[in-house]
Formats: structure tokens, sequence, C-alpha cells
């Protein structure tokens, strides 16, 4: 159908493992890239992250996005019972998983010393086939997050605020456009020179082909707290004919920066026309 790459998200619920099955997907094919969408840092010891990426890497010929984040559901850490510290506390440690990671993927022996990790004399191996490493990409909708990802992704993300913890109302208004516009500017500011270099996206979480878009806005809409015109403009969502969600990706594109989209699973037919449209453009 077109896509460029797979990516598969990191929880406990209905889903396969993500190291197993990107690399499932990437055995099974020959140019589609995989890529984590995201691994969540506190399932994993950086330095256990890093070798298991490296090898994704290695044995998909160099094919691999490494998508890292803080970890943001509660309900994954309840039911695991891993604890779930602020925000602040985990953006932290994520900001040291991401340089020992860089420093593993960088080969030969290295040590590291934070607040959080403590690392001795490890050799990093295997090495990535990508270098100086497969791209890295952090995301998310608060601003200590995003600084971070400006700082030393080479994808950034914009994505809801998920302080929440959890999907609601709340949490799905920090999406809106003019939430939007604010978070590339906190990119802009935290990246500084390096900003050019950067890839911006998005992830679609719910797109629907239909001819008749705005009855489909004003049914959604008060469940929101939104206006109808509210979930048409929202990058999150993409709704309307094929035209119209052309459209919609071209003007989120000019306006944001927006080149990196992925969408949800249950939408990739529907879809399809308009990545043969758009792909490469």
């Amino acid at each position: 159908m077109g896509y460029a790459a797979l990516y598969l998200p990191d929880h406990f619920g209905e889903q396969p493992g993500p190291v197993a099955a990107l690399m499932s997907a990437a055995d099974a094919t020959t140019r589609l890239r995989i890529g984590s969408l995201v691994f969540d840092n506190d399932y994993r010891h950086p330095v256990v992250l890093a070798k298991e990426a490296a090898t994704l890497d290695l044995l998909s010929a160099g094919r691999l996005d490494l998508g890292i984040g803080a970890g943001w559901m509660v309900s994954d850490y309840q039911q695991a019972g891993i604890p779930y510290d602020s925000a602040g506390t985990r953006i932290d440690r994520l900001a040291e998983t991401v340089t020992i990671i860089k420093k593993f993927f960088g080969g030969g022996e290295f040590s590291f010393t934070g607040k959080h990790y403590s690392i001795k004399g490890l050799e990093g191996a295997p090495s990535p086939v990508q270098k100086p490493h497969p791209p890295i990409l952090l995301g998310g909708g608060g601003r200590k997050m995003l600084s971070l990802a400006a700082r030393e992704a080479n994808i950034v993300h914009v994505n809801y605020n998920l302080n929440e913890g959890r999907i609601n109302p709340k949490l799905v208004q920090t999406g809106m456009a003019e939430a939007t516009d604010e978070k590339l500017a906190w990119i802009k500011e935290a990246a500084g020179d390096r900003f050019d270099a950067i890839e911006l996206g998005f992830t679609v979480f719910f797109a629907n082909v239909t001819e008749d878009r705005e009855s489909l806005a004003s049914a959604l809409a008060p469940s929101m707290g939104f206006e109808p015109r509210n979930v048409l403009e929202m990058p999150h969502f993409l709704i309307g004919t094929v035209e119209q969600i052309e459209e919609d990706l071209k003007l989120r594109r000019e306006r944001y920066g927006f080149s990196d989209v992925i969408v949800p699973g249950e939408a990739t037919e529907s879809l399809a026309p308009i990545v043969e449209r758009l792909a490469g453009s």
C-alpha cells in the first residue's frame, strides 16, 4: 500500500511484544522500516534496550527507527506493579537513557554516571548498521519532554500532553491546533541551530474517510468539549474525503512543518490512496 514504516506501541494490552513483532515484520519484508512508538523507558534498563535496538538494526539491515518515551499510561504501571514516578523524574531518567544508548551505539567501551543509572566499562555491542546510530524518535506534549526531544532526537513527534495518565477529554483538548502551535514554538526554542535537521511528525489517532465530515465532526465534538471545527482542525484527527484529507495533510505540513505522519493500523487500507498521492512529496 506504499507505507514506509511499521511502528508498534509498548503497552501491556492485547498486542504483541514489540521487539519480536518488529523483527518478524522486518524479516517478512525487504524495504519496510520498523519502529517503536515508543519503548517505555521504565520497562527496560537502557543497556538492555540499547542491545535489543542495535540487534534489531543489525538483523533488519539498518531499517530501525528507535522511539523511546518516559512512560505515561498509569494503568500499565498499576497492572505491572511498576512505580509511577513524577513526570519530571521519568523525563530526567529518559534523558540519561538517551545518553547511554548513544554511547552504546558508538561502539567500544564506555562508562556513565548519573542520578538514575551507572554504567562501568561496558562494551557497546553489537554495533547498529546505521551510523552514527538509528534515527531516535522522541515526542510528547509538554514543554520539558519536547525540549529534550528538540535537543536529542532525529525525529520529534508532537503529541497530546499526557500528564493525565489516561485518555479523557482533558487530555484530548491539549491536541488542538492552537496548542500545537505552542508546542512547535517550544521545539524551535530548545533546538536552536539544529532545528532544520529535525524531522517533525505526529500521530493520527482517529481517521475516517467519509463524504460527510461535518456530520461526523458534529457527532464527535460534544464528548470532547469541542466545537466541530476544532475536531477538523486538530492534527491528530483525519476526517473527510480522500481529497479533503490530502488537503488537510498539506495544510498541516505548511503550518507546522510536519512530514512524518503515523496513521492507525485499522485505517491503513482506507488511507492508502492518500499515501499514494503524498508519499515522497
